[in-house]
């Protein structure tokens, strides 16, 4: 008897071998939650990898203060429902101890100031290794990842200091005070996270389905109206029907205008998509190389 397998299973099985490598290999490890629907998938692929047991690794939320309301939620129900640890490391704290600086001006971001309150919450927990829903297909810097992404001392990434990772070999090996950052899911795109997430029935928060809420639209940018984003002179709201491909803090994540309110025309809407879930991240527009010099100073 034949034994077919499709992609969507081989993407499963690679990042469930890589889970197990991580916990063989590392003392410390733990997932990078942010409420996203990547990270998501990760927890659930980290409790196919250890079923019966429960998930040996704790979720490690960095907290901006700027989240949607649906972020904090659901991540404090998944955390509960899988009962595993939650870890949370606030910037708001990294910045009233002065270990990281609020940005000023129009466009201030809480996005590089989430680097110091990670690398302390590094150093108090004696992490070793990090997995994160990062995928190559994302934006050009993740592209160079590799799947054990070795981090420096200082937590630096630099894309011209990796490990080969021929035959699916992972080298973990590193000098004391460095750590590493594992992506499973690097090889996925956002049409096979999405097939996954229908295939095996995942909960996700209610921004990633249409829904209408009150916008503003500012640089080409569709943004929600909320405590930290409100309309400035000559910015009209409006009540539109959106959802988000992607979450990160509302005064930078961009909604695309969508009725796709069910998981098979969110996938039809995907498959035609001709702009990456990305491409509406403010932060990511700062210049050609932003999201690559974050990581440079130890972002995700």
């Amino acid at each position: 008897m034949a034994y077919n397998i499709n992609h969507l299973k081989e993407l499963e099985a690679e990042a469930i071998y890589i889970m197990r490598e991580v916990a063989a290999q590392f003392e410390k490890p733990a997932i990078l939650f942010s409420g996203g629907k990547d990270s998501i998938l990760l927890t659930h692929l980290a409790k196919k990898a250890f079923f019966p047991t429960k998930i040996p690794f704790p979720l490690v939320h960095i907290d901006t203060g700027h989240n949607f309301p649906e972020t904090i939620e659901f991540r404090d129900y998944l955390a509960a429902k899988l009962d595993v640890k939650l870890i949370v490391a606030s910037v708001q704290d990294a910045i009233n101890s002065g270990l990281a600086v609020e940005e000023k001006g129009a466009n201030a971001s809480r996005n590089v100031a989430q680097i110091p309150a990670l690398l302390k919450a590094i150093e108090d927990h004696q992490f070793d290794a990090l997995m994160g829903g990062a995928r190559r297909d994302e934006e050009k810097a993740r592209a160079k990842e590799r799947f054990f992404s070795h981090r420096d001392e200082f937590g630096q990434w630099d894309p011209k200091n990796q490990r080969p990772e021929l035959w699916n070999i992972f080298n973990g090996k590193k000098q004391w005070g460095e750590h590493f950052r594992i992506f499973p899911i690097s090889n996925w795109t956002e049409l096979d996270v999405w097939q996954y997430i229908a295939k095996e029935n995942i909960e996700l928060p209610k921004t990633y389905y249409s829904h209408v809420r009150p916008c503003i639209i500012r640089n080409g940018t569709i943004l929600a109206v909320s405590e930290f984003v409100q309309p400035r002179d000559g910015e009209e709201v409006k009540d539109m029907q959106v959802r988000f491909r992607t979450m990160g803090d509302a005064t930078i994540t961009g909604a695309y205008k969508s009725d796709a309110d069910t998981m098979d025309k969110i996938i039809q809407e995907v498959a035609s998509a001709r702009e990456t879930e990305r491409g509406n991240r403010a932060d990511d527009k700062r210049s050609e190389t932003a999201m690559e010099d974050r990581k440079k100073e130890g972002y995700f």
